[in-house]
């Protein structure tokens, strides 16, 4: 009698493990242990080991992505709010619309805790070293206020600003408010603020305002 065959194992028991899937499983790790220890400890405080330590990841794990921690701390913020700086704004054709859109979810990313401690913590760091802060601003903050600027000039081209509107300005006008209210908790940070936020701004700038009665620069 012929001797039979073992049973043939299943293909998953045999695939072999996805590198891809396993590298961003620790990438993930990387970024989450990152995040955990700026609400810690601060970011002067951070270290390239002490991350490697919470992801359990090697230190060479972390310099084969990133060169600095700096870099990782980029990317703990893009991960966070879940886009890239300078990422173009939506645009319907409703200015009003796709700034309230886009402050309704920068309110959502403030009100999340993670977000906040992580954003507190590198807020902190802001005020002590200005060649982080430089860093900081170049490659977060003007980028995402490019973004907002592009926006509005499409809106004033389309009719929707007074033709002589400082977008500098109008930029500073929408987000600054947002943050001032986060930064030192001085009322809810809310959907509905938002909307009053850009309602406002908007509405002393709209065609045929004061704004626009003033002499064009």
């Amino acid at each position: 009698m012929a001797e039979s065959t073992p049973p043939e194992e299943s293909r998953s028991s045999r695939r072999a493990p996805d590198p891809r899937r396993r590298s961003e499983r620790a990438r993930r790790a990387v970024l989450d242990a990152a995040s955990e220890l700026l609400g810690e400890v601060g970011y002067s405080k951070v270290t390239i080991e002490a991350i490697a330590a919470r992801a359990g990841v090697g230190k060479q794990t972390i310099y084969r992505w990133w060169p600095s921690k700096a870099s990782v701390v980029f990317d703990v913020f893009t991960a966070l709010t879940g886009g890239t700086a300078g990422e173009p704004l939506p645009d319907t054709g409703d200015l009003s619309a796709d700034l309230k859109t886009v402050l309704r979810a920068t309110v959502d990313e403030l009100n999340d805790p993670r977000t906040d401690r992580t954003f507190r913590a590198f807020t902190t760091e802001l005020q002590n070293d200005t060649a982080f802060a430089g860093a900081v601003t170049e490659r977060l903050v003007r980028p995402n206020m490019e973004a907002i600027k592009d926006r509005l000039r499409a809106g004033r081209d389309a009719g929707q600003l007074v033709p002589g509107a400082d977008l500098d300005i109008v930029t500073e006008l929408l987000t600054g408010p947002l943050h001032h209210r986060w930064l030192l908790r001085t009322g809810p940070l809310t959907h509905v603020y938002a909307d009053e936020l850009v309602d406002t701004v908007l509405t002393g700038l709209a065609p045929g305002s004061r704004a626009d009665r003033r002499p064009h620069r």
